[in-house]
C-alpha cells in the first residue's frame, strides 16, 4: 500500500463511536513518541486499508493496528500493542496476553456490540483541530 507513513503505526477506528473517540483522544494525549496515526474505518482510506490487509471493512466493528509492511492487529490485541507501543505504565497491559485471545475478545466483542448504546454515536466522523490534523491520514 503506497503512501502510508512506514514508520508510523496507523490505528483504524469506528470514527463515529463515541468510546472510540475518547480512547483515539487519550492516545493521542499519551503518544510522546509520535508514533501512531489515526484512520476512521468509515473513510475511503479506512476502508482501502482494510480491503488491502484482507479485513472486510462493513463487518469490521473493532479497532485495528496496522503496522505497514509488517502485521495488523485487531481487537484485543489491538488494545494489547497500542498500550505496549504507548510504553510505560501502559506496557503493563500486555499481561492480558496470559488470557487466550479468543476469551479477551469475548469481552472485547461485548463491549464493541454495545459502544453505541452506552457511549452514543456522532452523526458523522470527527473533524480534527489543525493541531491534531498531522497525527490523521
Amino acid at each position: 500500500m503506497q503512501n502510508l507513513p512506514l514508520h508510523k503505526k496507523i490505528i483504524l477506528f469506528d470514527g463515529i463511536c463515541n468510546l472510540c473517540d475518547s480512547s483515539v483522544q487519550f492516545v493521542i494525549k499519551k503518544d510522546k513518541k509520535d508514533i501512531f496515526r489515526f484512520v476512521a474505518l468509515q473513510s475511503d482510506l479506512g476502508k482501502e486499508i482494510c480491503q488491502y490487509i484482507g479485513v472486510d471493512s462493513d463487518k469490521m466493528d473493532s479497532i485495528i493496528l496496522y503496522n505497514p509492511g509488517v502485521a495488523y492487529y485487531y481487537k484485543s490485541s489491538a488494545i494489547i500493542g497500542i498500550a505496549n507501543a504507548l510504553g510505560g505504565i501502559y506496557s503493563l497491559f500486555s499481561i492480558a496476553k496470559i488470557i487466550p485471545e479468543k476469551i479477551r475478545n469475548i469481552l472485547y466483542d461485548y463491549i464493541a456490540k454495545n459502544r453505541y448504546k452506552w457511549y452514543g454515536k456522532k452523526e458523522s466522523c470527527m473533524i480534527p483541530t489543525p493541531e491534531l490534523k498531522s497525527k490523521f491520514l
